[in-house]
């Protein structure tokens, strides 16, 4: 009863403890003038910051949403205010209108690669046109080739795309056992790695003898293979098999369906039960379940 007594106290006395010491300590005091003053510092910049000189102007990053974030303050330049069309400006030209060579050299780049301005607004979506020469420049703006042609040709891009696509994904149909990693590679979302995959769990297998057991691959992933199910073709090669009545633990336990434990029971089941009559026999054995036997049967055999 003591004994209890006492540790109840000890309880109560760690419980209170905090408590207690909260109660005796004194609270500490923070000077906030310090605090206050950088603060009223930093206002004091900010309103600064905000004065900046008419000389300089901010860059802004541009996206196709008409979105923008301030990049880099340059030094403004000096332009000129004339119409231009911007499929067909010189140098320069894009350097009278005020320019930077950088920005220059991106739409020299776009409309060399083919790209053209087909109304006002694109010329908005060039990376790196600040704002401020977007509001400047675009009232100047007079595209020439806007109408029936312009159309046709946008359109005539769009169908050359769409059979460029249409084509890369018309693909033949491979075997499942007879094709290497490039066969394997040449389908949809199958890379090196898949592919070098899929050929190292057929030869742990000894071969497919189903177009299922490609979708048992490690970290191949289900959408893919429901992808290529219908490019994959069984073929007609046949399986390698393992003697049930003389292979060895080690050797059986190498194949992905049967293990170890399962290795080891059709084992120790021969051992104790003589040589097996039919591959049917190691149903026989506790482990070896319906699903197992259906997926291990194809490589088994008695001789």
């Amino acid at each position: 009863r003591k004994g209890v007594l006492f540790v109840m106290c000890i309880i109560l006395s760690i419980v209170f403890l905090p408590y207690v010491c909260n109660f005796f300590a004194k609270e500490k005091k923070y000077d906030q003038s310090e605090f206050a003053s950088e603060i009223a510092l930093l206002k004091i910049k900010k309103t600064d910051s905000t004065h900046q000189p008419k000389n300089f102007y901010e860059s802004e990053i541009s996206f196709n949403d008409g979105s923008a974030i301030p990049a880099t303050r340059y030094e403004a330049l000096p332009h000129e205010e004339f119409y231009f069309d911007p499929n067909t400006a010189s140098v320069a030209e894009w350097k009278r209108l005020g320019l930077r060579e950088k920005t220059i050299h991106t739409i020299n780049n776009y409309i060399a690669k083919g790209g053209k301005f087909y109304k006002t607004e694109d010329l908005a979506k060039i990376w790196g046109l600040s704002q401020s020469d977007k509001k400047r420049l675009l009232p100047y703006v007079r595209i020439a080739t806007v109408g029936t042609a312009t159309a046709t040709e946008a359109k005539e891009r769009v169908n050359y795309a769409a059979e460029k696509i249409r084509t890369t994904k018309t693909l033949q149909p491979i075997d499942i056992n007879l094709s290497d990693t490039n066969a394997y590679m040449s389908l949809s979302g199958i890379g090196s790695k898949l592919s070098k995959r899929i050929i190292a769990f057929r030869e742990k297998l000894g071969g497919f003898y189903s177009v299922e057991q490609v979708g048992e691959t490690f970290l191949l992933p289900d959408s893919t293979f429901q992808k290529i199910k219908k490019q994959l073709l069984p073929g007609n090669a046949p399986v390698k098999k393992i003697n049930i009545n003389s292979a060895s633990v080690d050797e059986m336990k190498s194949h992905p369906y049967l293990r170890f434990n399962i290795a080891n029971a059709i084992f120790q089941y021969r051992q104790q039960h003589g040589p097996y009559e039919k591959v049917e026999d190691i149903k026989k054995i506790m482990v070896v379940t319906d699903d197992v036997f259906t997926k291990a049967a194809p490589y088994l055999s008695i001789e």
